[in-house]
């Protein structure tokens, strides 16, 4: 029976490009360019990274990502990096997820994040996003050194919980994610909000949804 629901932070409950959008008249005509490249690199340098087994914490990623976007876009202005940083640590998120949170603990379920990142970073996002109480437990990789789709990432949560594997539901909008998810062994919930087509076709979701309202509803 599945009573563990388990959700990627980064993308999936928060919109990481909500930092941008509150400051792009003072990063610029391209400024939703400098957030797709962010966002690209930020996780590029995590896939670099657990490969050479030289981690940097997620927020030094995070900052690095942001370095490159603002000297690779044209027309950008590089005095908005702290600002843009400063909204990071408080992404908003998504409209639905506060009540699909609260649907699922009103079904008794167990909730938690596991994400790439720091552990300050998702203190203060949870914090800020006002779910710290729908949420039993917010895992980070940051004590592994490692990051996902490294598969001691995702048995941090069965290791911690004590279940077996096909207890949980992992719920992610980045497909990457889904697929080291259901290598693990969990059923996997790919969150496609921007209706991108589908990849590694031998790692298939057990579910595909347009946002994470959906996942209550048809439950």
């Amino acid at each position: 029976m599945l009573n563990c629901y388990v959700f990627d932070a980064y993308g999936t409950l928060f919109d990481v490009h909500s930092a941008v959008k509150r400051h792009e008249d003072m990063v610029g005509p391209n400024a939703a360019r400098v957030s797709e490249i962010w966002r690209a690199k930020q996780l590029e340098y995590t896939w670099t990274r657990s490969g050479m087994g030289r981690y940097l914490d997620f927020w030094q990623l995070t900052e690095q990502a942001l370095d490159f976007a603002l000297a690779a876009v044209p027309d950008t202005n590089k005095d908005a990096k702290k600002d843009l940083l400063d909204a990071y640590r408080s992404l908003d998120c998504y409209p639905e997820v506060p009540e699909v949170l609260r649907q699922l603990k009103d079904r008794s379920a167990r909730t938690a994040i596991l994400s790439n990142g720091s552990p300050e970073m998702l203190d203060t996002a949870v914090k800020s996003a006002g779910i710290s109480d729908l949420l039993d437990e917010v895992f980070s990789v940051h004590p592994l050194m490692l990051f996902k789709t490294s598969p001691e990432t995702y048995r941090m949560i069965t290791d911690y919980w004590k279940i077996e594997r096909d207890r949980v539901s992992f719920q992610s909008s980045n497909r990457w994610d889904i697929a080291g998810a259901v290598s693990f062994g969990f059923h996997g919930v790919w969150i496609n909000r921007t209706g991108q087509p589908d990849e590694y076709p031998d790692l298939a979701p057990d579910r595909i949804l347009e946002d994470l309202s959906f996942l209550t509803a048809s439950n």
